[in-house]
């Protein structure tokens, strides 16, 4: 009797050591979708600055004329939206964004400047954020100057 005693408290004692491990429940991974959202926004809005980055256009540094460029992006839900103070008729003050492709690694702003409908590539992590684009040059001449290839390379505030 004690030695069925003895096995059985053991077994159980075993059955609780083993039961205790941590939570079987795995950390939900995230989509790639989510992944880049959270890139460009953080966590719902994040604002990006030249100031501490630089901006070319055609392979030539622009970043004096952009110095006080900012850029912020927003999430909540599915509304995605972008606002941009001191953007020299580039891009519009504000509008909404929405994913190029299903990479998820380019955007494409609404509204009416040249920035707007073109494909941007975007690129970065953490506190940098790189925005590639081209914008063509228009067939009536309005801002063929603002024409070309533009990087910008941004610092969150």
């Amino acid at each position: 009797m004690k030695r069925l005693f003895s096995y059985t408290f053991v077994i159980f004692s075993f059955m609780i050591i083993f039961s205790c491990g941590g939570s079987d429940d795995p950390t939900p991974s995230k989509t790639p979708e989510q992944i880049a959202i959270e890139k460009l926004t953080g966590n719902g809005s994040k604002t990006w600055i030249v100031t501490g980055g630089s901006v070319t256009h055609n392979g030539q540094n622009e970043t004096s004329d952009f110095a006080d460029f900012e850029i912020t992006f927003s999430s909540s839900g599915s509304s995605k939206s972008y606002a941009t103070s001191n953007a020299n008729q580039l891009f519009d003050a504000s509008g909404n964004w929405s994913f190029a492709g299903s990479n998820f690694d380019k955007i494409t702003l609404s509204g009416s400047q040249p920035a707007a409908g073109q494909e941007i590539s975007f690129s970065g992590a953490g506190t940098n954020l790189r925005l590639e684009f081209n914008v063509p040059t228009p067939a009536n001449g309005r801002v063929t100057a603002l024409a070309g290839d533009y990087r910008f390379d941004l610092k969150a505030q």
